[in-house]
């Protein structure tokens, strides 16, 4: 058979969460396709997620085979499903941005009445990037693998003569790309930014035009191996471009931009002014003779032109105009009123101040204030001032009448308007001002200060300011259009701006207020907000930008930060129409990181530029390397899953075999093209020393990303070119002959060499671990592979000013178990005399580099040691130098790779291992381990961190999951394993320990994979044993769960996280326990009540705690067996018809918790509903402790005890019995010994049924026989002995338990499956009673017993004593208790009997009175165990405080607030049952389910959040953590667990739409 062929499909899981927001760290989505096959993203989110209600989810990823666009959306539904993950696959083939967002309507609070649909809402749109796929030579080229250099084309002289040799010497250094500023027909300035027709290539470099473009990129790929990326220039094009003749309305002229036409004429005048004083030929010089010019400015320019005018209202136009309002009886009184108290406010607008009155017109009548436009633009209302007239003089009614005639009035509005006019005034004078402070700052600088270019006098040439617009020329074109349009404002830049204001629209005055430093050489483009706007504009540069993308494999887009985004956005998706794999490169200077973002996130850009010669010495350059330099080394591996190949199918036995490899989505910075220096910054013969330029290109270089240099930076080039005005051609070393790697004169080419060759291998293969350390004048670079630990390693002397020629301090570098290579030292010599100097500068045809040599140095010291490296400098090792080293880890050299070691065959080696084992493997808190191992071992302590919560790989996953995900190599446990192995020693010993006991033998093969793990790890440089540590117990940490889960029915196989994470709370709290067995004399796995403060001994293994948590941790989980276990367990030692609330392994059984075996029997009843043949429990025979029906006590030891069985049928039977005739004992052994706390009257039991109703009453003031078991404790607040809620009488929870039980035997014996028909009685009335009988006089007489009714007046038709009344609405918690108050108090026990026993409840009073829980006691977990609004309620539980507090002094409020967890699962269980009663509609219905998820999302954080992997017991007040609450507890877990099978119970397909 000939072999398959593996095919690995990349999926990247992307959770949303509730509100449809990406789950994902920092929220940036940037995806990097490994292969060049397309991707998948899969969209994960919760069945009943918020936004699955009517809820879609769309997304403008298309389809295969069809084009990308960005406003059409494709829809996936998102069909409900509680007790499912919703999935939903997209295919991405090629790269850029993808926007997905999602539609729903927003869930209405919970309500007993039907609520108005709310309107459909729809959440911000979310970005996906994807990298391109870029291929050089036939190999897809990482982008961290660019090495790409930057030339201004119009040195290059002509194609293809002079470009062929730089060509060839530039790939012959290892550059792989090329960036050509723009390459297009340049304007009358002759800067290749100022593009004067886009759609023609520069005639001087091409005379062929296109066809030049296209063999040039054809040679440069074939021939040198070099990809091309070029600009684009999208914001503005030449002053002189043809056709802007043409066109003028491209630009913003007063039509498209009236807001613009104060600064035009603001500019007009000064070039006015301008001109005069170039009459003068004055020549500033000084800032006194600025001064001067300034006071000119004042009078001739800004007085003159009466700017206020565009600010303020006209008064006497808008006096005129709302008299005669006023006289037309056209008025228009404003919405609201004119403000006051009064009767519409018109006694205070008449009795207000004139100011008053102009703030009541500024707010409600001014017009136009939104921005500049005209003269006098702004005005009043004429209505609403007529109205305001009106509220003072009343109405018009004519100028011969009493009334007010139209002089006064207007006399009275004219000073209103003038107090109108004052802020638009103050508004005028700022804005002045700063126009005076931009113009003082700018003159100073072009003229007078040292740094600034000194432009000398003032000229017609040489204005004094540059102009803000650019006047197109008059002539037969321009002629046809209005005059005034052919002013256009110039393009520049803003100090700090805001990247998304358009500084030329109408939200910006920055022209006006002379904010921009304008080039005046280009103009500025006015896109507005669509293609319509400016049709000609938006096809001509899609035009330009697909002719680029036609050529050139990535484009740079030149002032990214005052490009429009949706202009971005548009012309990006054109070039990849034609380009789906183009890489995009940025300028982008937006001053914040959160705005880079927005822009990166929404055009998909790869790289934003950044600039080794930003930094001004030697620690910022380390702080820029360390930022673009990859992750530290001995970074944890994220997650990676890799699911099970899929073979071919049987049909098809040669058919591929696929997998898939699930990706988390990883906290991504963005991507940078690190240049050492670009063409717009100055050189290190410039800015820092000339010989920095080798080290400060080589520590570039080591970096995990793009990299990139300029012509003239390798040739060390002594200044900055300047691409405007410079008119010589570039010359290099390398260009005139081949490059050899090592020195030689003529600059760094031959290093560099080496350098990018490094670089693009490193890249390639994925060495993204660095070690950056600074030190002086040193920066040293350490980058290696993640999985071989092969590397390459730097040291770098940085030359700043002043740093000299010596060597410098570098203490000797220690690589541990890190062998090394020494490939080279060298050091740049450069001739920086002032005669080089100018020799270089004063050549008129050719741009040269200053003398200079790369010498090879002896300088390095190597000591190889067994267990190190060690590297010194030597004597000579002056600034500019560096070493270069290849690095490798012996012991990290595995025959299949150590990480693909270390990470497979975990599945085979758990393969056998059962659920009991796992609780050993995974949990054992430090009680439990102690006590399997008789006291020798407990939890691992890590030094300064502490214990950790379990002994197995839980303890340590909790630790590791959060180091992993924020890579926190400085946490104590990665120290502690630097220091030494001993938690490798301690794991692994536990497990090899145990696999010799008797019963667990399967965990042998778990030991050997562990021991063979660690001994692979173990001689690795300690600098890595934190990241392979995580890598094994992650391994086996997910071997365990999966098996964990195998091991559980289908509905947990393939349920959500949460209810898995739940159910592995059944393996943490099921364990062998030594002291805490089922039986005396038999060792069996026992369920916990909580971990640790119930995990051993008599505390462990409590009755009631294990039948509310058994349906959930075992029937729900399918643990058939183990509930069996528990039920037999607990059955063999009833007494008194009950079972013990401490079981204490059947030893010393004790019997006070009244509620126990309602609890048990209920549970009963559920095993024989959900297993399979689960009736045939009834039948099984059970060796009974006690005599049946026999309350004599007796040691374990005597002969009696099992000597006697019960079939479990009989064992139900006798507890129905003895409570039908009731009981009274008092119990065994009472006394301190039993209970030190229990007064003596508490020990007595009494408990009998009223058959005037059918209820089980039970208890005294002196015990707690229910859950809410809190005995008063202490002396001090005299508390001992008296409970804290004694819960006396019939507790709402029994009746339902009971009347459950009493409906489902009477069911069973009705169908022949249960042999008894009902029990005897001691009642004189009645001697023998059906069950059928005894659960319809609980049924008749529920509500009447337990229901309290919202109205005072139907309080006659039930058992209610008024005025004790707290709240109504509800349902008792007691029935005749021993304190009255105590049956009205409102408690969370009502939900219990709910679910049970749903129909003794009307669904109308138990919908109600679950909303009042819902608002009342629902806490973000947990719910309230009283009324806050009751007296009693104390919400904090300090079980330590011994005050003399008698409510709360040693905890005796335990159940009087603090927020207990497993009652939440009851009821949601109740809430979701009642309230799909009430639903008809499949919508309707899903709306029940989502407000169910809406209450767990405390829950699910408080799980991901544990370190015990559980839910708490209870916390304090509003979900507050409480620290003597056990920090996992069974039931907390398994209610929660219960309310999912309900869920799974009903037909889910009801919840989908019709």
């Amino acid at each position: 058979m000939p072999p398959q062929t593996m095919v690995s499909n990349e999926v990247y899981l992307l959770p949303l969460k509730d509100d449809g927001s990406p789950d994902v760290p920092g929220g940036y989505i940037y995806l990097t396709p490994k292969t060049a096959a397309p991707l998948t993203v899969r969209f994960a989110i919760e069945g009943t997620s918020s936004i699955c209600r009517h809820g879609s989810l769309w997304t403008n990823i298309p389809e295969d085979g069809k084009e990308f666009q960005r406003n059409k959306f494709r829809e996936f539904k998102l069909e409900p499903d509680f007790n499912r993950t919703i999935e939903i696959s997209v295919t991405i083939h090629g790269a850029g941005s993808f926007a997905f967002y999602t539609t729903y309507t927003p869930l209405p609070d919970l309500s007993e009445t039907v609520q108005k649909a709310l309107e459909p809402a729809k959440t911000e749109t979310y970005y996906i990037d994807v990298a391109p796929r870029l291929t050089l030579e036939g190999r897809q080229m990482p982008l961290a693998a660019l090495s790409i250099f930057s030339l201004i084309s119009k040195f290059m002289g002509k194609y293809p003569a002079d470009w062929e040799k730089h060509l060839r010497g530039i790939s012959e250094r290892g550059y792989n790309m090329i960036h050509f500023t723009p390459l297009q027909h340049r304007g009358s300035s002759n800067s290749p930014y100022s593009i004067y027709d886009q759609l023609s290539w520069d005639p001087e470099c091409f005379p062929n035009g296109e066809a030049d473009i296209k063999r040039l990129v054809r040679t440069m790929e074939k021939d040198h191996g070099l990809l091309g990326l070029t600009d684009v220039v999208w914001n503005h094009t030449a002053d002189n471009s043809q056709w802007l003749q043409e066109h003028p309305e491209v630009g913003y002229n007063v039509s498209t931009a009236p807001w613009l036409r104060a600064a035009l004429e603001l500019d007009t005048k000064l070039l006015e002014f301008s001109d005069t004083l170039a009459s003068e030929a004055v020549d500033i010089k000084s800032v006194d003779e600025l001064l001067k010019i300034m006071e000119g400015i004042k009078t001739e320019v800004i007085a003159k032109l009466r700017l206020w005018q565009y600010y303020v209202i006209d008064v006497e136009r808008d006096a005129d105009a709302a008299v005669e309002s006023w006289a037309k009886g056209d008025i228009q009184f404003p919405k609201g009123g004119f403000g006051g108290h009064d009767f519409g406010g018109l006694e205070t607008i008449k009795n207000s101040t004139p100011a008053q009155m102009a703030e009541f017109l500024t707010k409600k009548g001014l017009l136009n204030t939104d921005r500049l436009g005209d003269r006098y633009r702004r005005a009043t209302d004429p209505r609403v001032a007529a109205a305001l007239i009106t509220a003072i003089y009343g109405r018009y009614e004519g100028d011969s009448s009493n009334g007010a005639d139209r002089a006064v009035v207007r006399n009275k509005l004219t000073g209103v308007l003038d107090e109108v006019n004052l802020p638009l005034y103050q508004e005028y004078d700022k804005d002045v001002a700063e126009i005076l402070e931009q113009l003082f700052n700018r003159i100073k600088y072009v003229r007078i200060d040292e740094h600034g270019p000194k432009l000398g006098p003032i000229t017609k040439k040489s204005p004094i300011i540059e102009s803000y617009f650019t006047r197109l020329p008059k002539n037969s074109i321009t002629a046809k259009h209005n005059q005034e349009d052919l002013a256009l404002v110039n393009n520049g830049w803003i100090w700090a701006s805001n990247a998304l204001i358009d500084n030329a629209g109408p939200d910006s005055r920055s022209y006006l207020r002379r904010e921009v430093i304008v080039w005046g050489d280009c103009v500025k483009l006015r896109y507005g907000k669509g293609p319509e706007d400016s049709p000609y504009l938006w096809d001509h540069m899609a035009r330009y930008t697909r002719l680029t993308a036609k050529y050139f494999t990535g484009i740079r887009i030149d002032n990214c930060h005052s490009t429009p985004i949706h202009v971005a956005e548009y012309l990006l998706d054109e070039a990849r129409r034609v380009r789906p794999n183009l890489f995009v490169v940025a300028e982008l200077f937006t001053g914040s990181e959160e705005m880079d973002y927005v822009f990166v996130k929404r055009l998909g850009i790869s790289c934003l530029i950044r600039e080794a010669m930003q930094a001004w010495g030697t620690g910022e350059l380390s702080r820029l390397v360390h930022r673009h330099g990859g992750r530290p080394i001995g970074s944890f591996e994220v997650d990676e899953i890799s699911s099970e190949p899929k073979g071919g199918s049987p049909g098809n036995p040669n058919g591929q075999v696929t997998r898939e490899i699930i990706r988390r989505i990883k906290q991504t910075p963005v991507h940078a093209l690190f240049m050492d220096c670009t063409h717009d910054n100055e050189v290190p013969a410039q800015k820092r020393d000339a010989r920095d330029t080798l080290p400060n290109a080589a520590l570039v270089n080591m970096c995990a990303s793009a990299t990139g240099s300029v012509m003239g930076y390798d040739e060390v080039y002594p200044k900055l070119i300047d691409l405007v005005s410079e008119t010589r051609l570039y010359t290099s070393e390398s260009s005139t002959k081949p490059v050899e790697v090592g020195g030689g004169e003529g600059g760094i080419g031959g290093i560099k060499k080496l350098l990018n060759q490094i670089h693009t291998l490193m890249g390639k293969d994925g060495y993204d671990e660095t070690h950056i350390h600074h030190e002086d004048q040193y920066i040293t670079v350490h980058r290696v592979h993640p999985e071989s630990r092969k590397g390459y390693f730097l040291i770098a002397h940085t030359a700043f000013p002043g740093y000299g020629n010596g060597n410098g301090g570098l203490s000797p570098v220690h690589l541990g178990g890190t062998k090394a290579r020494h490939l080279g030292s060298w050091m740049l010599e450069v001739d920086t005399s002032e005669e080089a100097k100018k020799a270089v500068m004063d050549d008129k045809k050719f741009l040269k580099g200053l003398p200079s040599k790369v010498i090879d140095l002896p300088g390095i010291r190597m000591e190889v040691k067994s267990d190190e490296t060690v590297i010194s400098v030597r004597d000579k090792f002056p600034p500019g130098s560096i070493a270069l080293f290849e690095t490798w880890i012996p012991e990290a050299e595995h025959s299949s790779g150590l990480d693909a070691y270390v990470t497979s065959g975990a599945k085979a080696a758990f393969a056998e291992v059962d659920l009991i084992d796992l609780n050993f493997v995974l949990y054992r808190c430090e009680a439990e381990e102690l006590d399997s191992s008789d006291g020798k071992d407990g939890v691992y302590e890590i030094p300064g961190h502490g214990k950790l919560v379990y002994a197995g790989l839980q303890g340590f996953w909790s630790v590791l999951k959060n180091i992993i995900q924020d890579n926190d190599l400085a946490h104590p446990l990665c120290q502690h394993l630097r220091n030494g192995q001993w938690p490798l020693d301690y794991i692994y010993g536990r497990v090899e320990r145990i696999s010799a006991k008797s019963g667990f033998e399967r965990l042998l093969k778990v030991a050997t994979w562990m021991k063979e793990r660690f001994d692979a790890i173990r001689k690795l440089p300690s600098f890595l044993l934190p990241r392979y540590f995580g890598l094994v117990i992650r391994t086996a940490y997910i071997a365990a769960w999966n098996r964990g889960l195998e091991l559980m029915n289908e509905n947990v196989q393939k349920g959500q996280w949460f209810l898995q994470d739940l159910a592995m709370v059944s393996i943490q709290q099921t364990g062998y326990i030594k002291s805490a067995s089922l039986y005396p004399k038999k060792e069996v796995p026992s369920l916990a009540a909580g971990l640790p403060h119930f995990s051993v001994s008599w505390a462990r293994c409590w009755g009631r705690d294990v039948f509310i948590s058994a349906r959930g941790l075992f029937l729900g989980t399918g643990r058939y067996d183990d509930c069996k276990e528990h039920i037999f367990a607990f059955a063999s030692v009833m007494k008194h018809g009950m079972v013990p609330n401490l079981l204490s392994s059947g030893t010393n059984p004790r019997y006070n918790a009244r509620d126990a075996i309602w609890f048990m029997l209920q549970t009963i009843q559920d095993y024989t509903k959900i297993v399979p043949n689960g009736l045939e429990i009834l039948k099984e025979k059970i060796p009974r402790r006690f005599l049946p029906y026999d309350d004599t006590y007796f040691d374990v030891e005597d002969p009696r005890a099992y000597s006697k069985s019960s079939t479990l049928e009989d064992i139900i039977q006798e507890a129905l019995q003895r409570h039908a005739t009731g009981m009274s004992f008092r119990e065994a052994n009472a006394g301190p010994g039993l209970d030190m706390q229990m007064s003596s009257a508490g020990f007595q039991q009494d408990i009998k049924v009223d058959w005037t109703n059918g209820l089980i009453f039970g208890g005294n003031q002196n015990n707690c026989g229910t859950w809410m078991d809190k005995m008063g404790e202490s002396a001090t607040a005299n508390s001992k002995g008296v409970p804290g809620t004694p819960r006396d009488g019939s507790a709402i929870e029994i009746a339902g338990l009971l009347y459950s039980t009493l409906v489902w035997v009477s069911k069973l014996h009705d169908e022949g499956k249960y042999k008894y028909a009902g029990v005897s009685t001691t009642s004189p009335d009645l001697k023998v009673i059906t069950f059928a009988n005894w659960a319809s006089r609980i049924k008749a007489n529920f509500e009447k017993c337990y229901y309290v009714p919202l109205d005072a007046k139907d309080d006659k038709t039930y058992d209610v004593n008024t005025p004790i009344v707290n709240r109504r609405g509800i349902y008792k918690d007691l029935y005749k208790s021993g304190k009255e108050y105590e049956d009205y108090q409102l408690r969370a026990n009502f939900p219990i009997a709910m679910t049970v026993a749903p129909d003794l409840f009307d669904p109308k009073h138990a919908l109600h009175a679950l909303t009042v829980a819902d608002k009342v006691l629902r806490g973000p977990t947990g719910m309230a165990t009283l009324d806050p609004a009751d007296l009693n309620y104390r919400p904090y539980y300090n079980n330590s405080e011994d005050s003399t507090d008698f409510a709360t002094s040693k905890g005796r409020n335990y159940h009087q607030g603090p927020e207990w967890l497993w009652p939440t699962g009851f009821f949601l269980r109740a809430l979701l049952k009642f309230d799909l009663m009430r639903k008809k509609t499949p919508e309707e219905r899903t709306e029940s389910f989502q407000q169910i998820t809406r209450r767990l999302a405390g829950c699910k954080v408080a799980i991901k959040e544990s370190s015990w992997a559980g839910l708490t017991e209870l916390t304090n007040k509003n979900g507050e953590f409480c620290s003597d609450s056990s920090p996992t507890q069974a039931w907390s877990a398994g209610c929660l667990i219960d309310l999912y099978h309900d869920a799974a119970q009903y037909d889910v397909s009801q919840l989908s739409r019709d």
